[in-house]
C-alpha cells in the first residue's frame, strides 16, 4: 500500500460521489460527516426508515449490525489509504437501547490494521446522542 496518505479532502470527495456509493449503503441513508484517515476513524450518518423497524417498532438488528459496519469499513478503508478492500470475516454486535425511527450516527475506528487483517470498533448513536449499540470486528486487508 502507498506510504504517502491521500489528503481528507480528496477522501471525502471520493466518498460523497454517488457513483462510489453501493446501493446498500444508499438504502441505509448513508452520509458522511467526518473521517480522519491517518488516525483511523470516521463518523457518518444513517436514516432509520420506517422499514427497518421490527414489530417492537425499533431498528431490525441486523440493519443496526449493518450501520456499525459501514462505519468500521470506511474508517478501516480509509486507512488503507483506500488501496485495499476490507470485508469484515467476523463481527460481534453489543445492543444496549432501542434504536428508533430517524436520522443516527455512527462512529467507526481501526484498533489495528496490519497487512492482512484489520481490528475496527464502533458506536452507534440515537438523534439525542444516545448510545445505542456497540461493534467490535475482523477485517481482511485484501490489497486491489
Amino acid at each position: 500500500m502507498s506510504r504517502t496518505p491521500l489528503d481528507k479532502e480528496t477522501v471525502r470527495r471520493l466518498l460523497t460521489d454517488p457513483e462510489n456509493i453501493p446501493e446498500a449503503t444508499r438504502l441505509f441513508g448513508f452520509e458522511l460527516i467526518d473521517i480522519d484517515p491517518e488516525a483511523g476513524w470516521a463518523e457518518a450518518a444513517f436514516h432509520a426508515r420506517r422499514e427497518f423497524l421490527n414489530p417492537n417498532g425499533s431498528v431490525q438488528g441486523g440493519i443496526v449490525t449493518g450501520f456499525l459496519d459501514e462505519a468500521m469499513s470506511v474508517a478501516a478503508f480509509v486507512m488503507a489509504n483506500m488501496e485495499a478492500r476490507v470485508p469484515t470475516l467476523e463481527m460481534k454486535t453489543s445492543f444496549l437501547r432501542p434504536l428508533g425511527e430517524g436520522r443516527c450516527t455512527a462512529r467507526g475506528e481501526v484498533v489495528r490494521l496490519g497487512r492482512s487483517v484489520a481490528f475496527t470498533q464502533g458506536r452507534l448513536f440515537d438523534a439525542e446522542g444516545a448510545l445505542c449499540a456497540t461493534a467490535t470486528a475482523t477485517a481482511a486487508v485484501r490489497r486491489r
